[in-house]
């Protein structure tokens, strides 16, 4: 398949702390890609940089056929409305309620002043999501996996290319965590939408991802079919992934 984004040898440093190490990889495009690894390992300054949230301090992006690397900021914001963004803690506004939430990348980025096909939108979405008739409520009023949920539907409402998924699963309970794995597939599935997600949910991203990427220390250590990641002799990669699908068992 072609390839969504790349990265060639990208690495980046935040003073002595070499965060990212000449770190290659190809998205395929409508593909579920993971990026596994422990904690402190690099994998959200990777997806920031990326995206253009962080400057590297060398090596290349590109979506499509296009670089992004030293694009100036004018010709790159268009380019960055291609990429959504679902945030950990669903990043909602507090001061606003869901419909004003989901209203606001229509309002402030692409400058829709209908207010009739705004609500549409944001019914149609939110019916999407399986949340009808919530627009009134305040983010305070719902539940971890509810609001996870409508940072995933705001992050949709811009219509990316690439949907970025932050540790989607974080806090919730297992059935909850199945729920917002599922909405990954559904986004990937129904609305073709290349789903890049950062996760500590090894036996969800097996499942679900084409292609896994394990970021150790700043390096992409393994990187393939879940299959192939089973057969790693990188004794990191066996360990994590051990241990993960026993913990599963207990």
């Amino acid at each position: 398949m072609n390839a969504v984004i790349r990265t060639e040898k990208l690495s980046k440093s935040f003073g002595e702390n070499r965060v990212l190490r000449d770190v290659s990889l190809s998205i395929p495009e409508k593909s579920v890609y993971a990026i596994i690894g422990q904690s402190g390992t690099g994998k959200s300054v990777l997806i920031k940089t990326i995206i253009g949230m962080t400057a590297p301090d060398s090596g290349r992006v590109w979506f499509k056929d296009t670089e992004l690397t030293y694009l100036h900021r004018d010709d790159l914001a268009p380019i960055r409305r291609s990429f959504g963004y679902s945030f950990q803690n669903a990043a909602l506004f507090d001061s606003m309620t869901v419909g004003e939430n989901l209203a606001f990348p229509l309002i402030e980025a692409l400058h829709i002043k209908n207010s009739r096909e705004i609500k549409k939108r944001v019914a149609e979405l939110l019916e999407w999501i399986e949340l009808p008739g919530i627009e009134s409520k305040r983010p305070e009023e719902l539940s971890g996996g509810m609001r996870k949920r409508v940072g995933v539907a705001r992050a949709l409402m811009m219509q990316p290319e690439v949907l970025f998924f932050d540790e989607p699963t974080t806090g919730l309970d297992p059935v909850l965590s199945e729920t917002i794995n599922n909405l990954v597939v559904r986004v990937n599935k129904e609305l073709g939408v290349t789903c890049v997600m950062i996760t500590h949910d090894i036996p969800a991203a097996f499942r679900i991802a084409g292609r896994i990427a394990f970021l150790d220390q700043g390096f992409i250590i393994a990187e393939g079919a879940p299959a192939d990641l089973v057969l790693s002799d990188k004794q990191m990669v066996k360990d994590f992934i051990r241990i993960s699908f026993s913990e599963l068992q207990t």
